[in-house]
């Protein structure tokens, strides 16, 4: 999405649900006396949180670990000229002919990237997620011993890290919202995604 390359976080708003499944797991769970019985629980059980960027993108971020359910990971992309949507991976394109999900398959060939085509079978026996663990480390592994700049910086750190305190104070405020620091000093826009001074 271009964030601190050409894009940035620009502010968001959240809400929480009331608190249930903590409080009815250890009621279930644990037996009268418990010292678990006696804590108090303060966080909803599913966080939404919407991101507006600079240039009027938004995100969808929820964040619940406590309700039950089975393992997915509800990844979705979506642009002018079609989506992405994770877990079962499939997409939609404008103007195909079907209006309905493709499987990856027809575009793995032209669009795969070269880090899956020469590891990506060694990656899904390492594990983590699929192999993304490992590829992840593996491309910042590369970086440092060829001396080139990570595909993730301090900066891209600073703003995804954001999202947790400003989604509390947004809460506590009945869902107004809060605006993101400016992590770059206005260097955000730059096409360069690494090298920002850290003194201007």
């Amino acid at each position: 999405m271009d964030i601190h390359r050409g894009d940035r976080f620009d502010y968001m708003v959240s809400i929480s649900s009331a608190e249930a499944s903590l409080s009815e797991f250890v009621k279930t769970n644990f037996p009268e006396g418990d010292a678990k019985r006696s804590e108090r629980y303060v966080c909803g059980d599913m966080n939404t949180s919407i991101i507006k960027t600079v240039k009027g993108r938004s995100i969808l971020l929820q964040h619940d670990v406590v309700n039950p359910r089975p393992y997915s990971r509800l990844n979705q992309i979506s642009g002018t000229k079609g989506i992405f949507a994770d877990y079962p991976p499939r997409i939609f394109v404008d103007g195909q002919e079907k209006e309905e999900w493709q499987t990856l398959d027809a575009f793995r060939e032209k669009y795969q990237h070269p880090l899956w085509k020469t590891s990506g079978e060694l990656a899904r026996k390492m594990g983590g997620h699929g192999g993304m663990d490992y590829i992840m480390n593996y491309r910042l592994m590369d970086c440092i011993k060829r001396g080139l700049p990570p595909d993730i910086d301090v900066y891209d750190a600073a703003a995804w890290s954001a999202p947790t305190p400003l989604s509390e104070a947004s809460v506590a405020a009945n869902g107004a919202s809060q605006k993101f620091p400016d992590f770059t000093r206005g260097k955000w826009n730059s096409s360069n995604a690494t090298g920002f001074a850290l003194n201007t």
